[in-house]
């Protein structure tokens, strides 16, 4: 291969740039970002950045970045795949012998409200987080909560409504989802759960008849991968770019990483998983076909009212108590599946953890 397109310059881009390069590709690179920052860390977005603790966090310097030798092409976005070329919005066309998929996802929206997934998106956000405002926040998964967290810290009132009889119960389970859904009423946020919103028009109208009174409302209520730019490419798109569990997808000369791509049926949208996908998918490109293979951890973090929350693996109903006390905010506890532990949760508990994942 002499040139390679990596469409998506975020975490899971700038990770297979890297790989390409301390894997030996000496070759062409071209980064294409709808973008036109930098590749940065979107955690800090809903925490210390909506505290005005932090700026934008680069994922690497000016320096590193040149150091890669990429054509970066920041604030263009792909508009289709075709056959060993990739045509852009702007009425360009880049061609490569290998592509990198790594798109990510976008928000799924509510008319009237803000989402939060860009650091423009944050810098909107956290304009219109004034003294006095009352904010409602729709969904309480992880970007729901923190972001909830962060506007109560800033001395904000704030309601969560979730549609789920219990916060983060897909992942966690109604048991541990309910626990962590807790730390809400603990520092003074409204939590309203298994009601949904009907409508936001100035109020948010609920669906159960009540109105509650916002200036700022936040919609988490999940992402869709980044797959438009797709459609009629001869990749296959099902819930994210269908590949192998090594990031290959049909054709062999194409990945995909991150967000976007669904891995043996999984979409993983995670942090660690973005990191750790890209070299892997990034050894078979440069091979030509599945020579390693990735297993997805399930390991996600949260940070919330001071607290770190911290999940790996997978919930079931068998759930245990293994260390602490959920009344204290403090415990560990363990998901099992015919007395085989498959998943660890924790609240204020990192060292064990640490040890208990790693028996995963």
């Amino acid at each position: 291969m002499k040139t390679i397109a990596v469409v998506g310059a975020s975490l899971a881009g700038l990770r297979s740039v890297q790989a390409l390069r301390s894997q030996g590709f000496d070759g062409r690179i071209v980064v294409i970002g709808d973008e036109i920052h930098p590749p940065y860390d979107r955690p800090p977005l809903s925490k210390d950045f909506l505290l005005g603790k932090t700026d934008m966090v680069t994922l690497a310097d000016r320096e590193e970045l040149a150091e890669l030798d990429a054509d970066w092409r920041m604030g263009v976005r792909a508009s289709a795949l075709r056959s060993g070329e990739i045509e852009l919005e702007n009425g360009g066309v880049v061609a490569a012998d290998g592509v990198v998929i790594a798109t990510g996802a976008v928000p799924r929206t509510i008319p009237d409200t803000l989402t939060l997934r860009t650091v423009d998106d944050a810098h909107k956000l956290r304009d219109k987080l004034t003294p006095g405002a009352r904010v409602v926040v729709i969904g309480a998964g992880f970007i729901g909560a923190e972001v909830a967290s962060s506007c109560r810290q800033l001395g904000l009132d704030v309601t969560v409504v979730e549609a789920l009889p219990a916060p983060l119960s897909r992942v966690l389970g109604d048991e541990m989802g309910t626990a962590c859904g807790g730390l809400h009423g603990d520092h003074g946020t409204k939590l309203l759960c298994g009601v949904g919103v009907a409508e936001v028009n100035h109020v948010v109208k609920l669906n159960d008849g009540r109105s509650l009174e916002a200036d700022v409302v936040i919609a988490g209520i999940g992402t869709q991968p980044a797959t438009g730019w797709l459609a009629g490419s001869p990749v296959e798109v099902d819930n994210g770019v269908v590949c192998d569990a090594g990031g290959v997808t049909g054709i062999p000369q194409v990945v995909a990483v991150g967000d976007v791509a669904r891995y043996d049926g999984v979409r993983a949208e995670h942090w660690t998983s973005a990191t750790e996908q890209a070299g892997v998918a990034i050894k078979n490109l440069l091979a030509g076909n599945t020579v390693a293979t990735h297993r997805a951890t399930g390991y996600v973090w949260s940070d919330q009212y001071g607290v770190r929350i911290q999940f790996a693996g997978r919930a079931s109903g068998d759930v245990r108590v293994a260390d602490g006390s959920i009344a204290d905010r403090k415990f560990v506890a363990t998901y099992h599946e015919d007395d085989r532990m498959v998943g660890v949760l924790a609240m204020s508990s990192a060292r064990l953890f640490t040890r208990l994942r790693r028996e995963l």
